[in-house]
């Protein structure tokens, strides 16, 4: 991957953590309840694996690739063996992903 798309990754990611840090900040300054800990694992990038793919389709001197089953499932499908644990990291991050709220006004009641 090249170093632009790995920085904008890193920019975009803090970002999102810098906000979500904030918002705890806003509440606990307001006296809401706060959430006392962020627990999400980072997903891993797998980018080289298509890389690595691409790479050798583009240098394969044949007219036909032929895949085999594992292959066929990877390349094709885009079924790897690390794709159930990225499917359920990416779940624990949508549940775990912090609704937007209208900012809190001092003048109204809360209920």
């Amino acid at each position: 991957m090249p170093d632009f798309q790995r920085l904008t990754k890193l920019i975009v990611k803090h970002a999102l953590v810098i906000e979500e840090l904030d918002r705890m900040l806003a509440d606990a300054k307001a006296g809401r309840p706060i959430a006392r800990s962020i627990n999400l694992v980072e997903p891993a990038d797998h980018t080289e694996d298509y890389d690595r793919v691409l790479a050798m389709l583009e240098m394969s001197v044949d007219d036909t690739v032929i895949l085999g089953a594992e292959e066929f499932s990877q390349y094709v499908l885009d079924r790897w063996t690390w794709s159930r644990f990225a499917i359920s990291t990416n779940k624990s991050y949508a549940v775990g992903t912090p609704v937007p709220r209208a900012p809190h006004r001092d003048d109204e009641e809360d209920f």
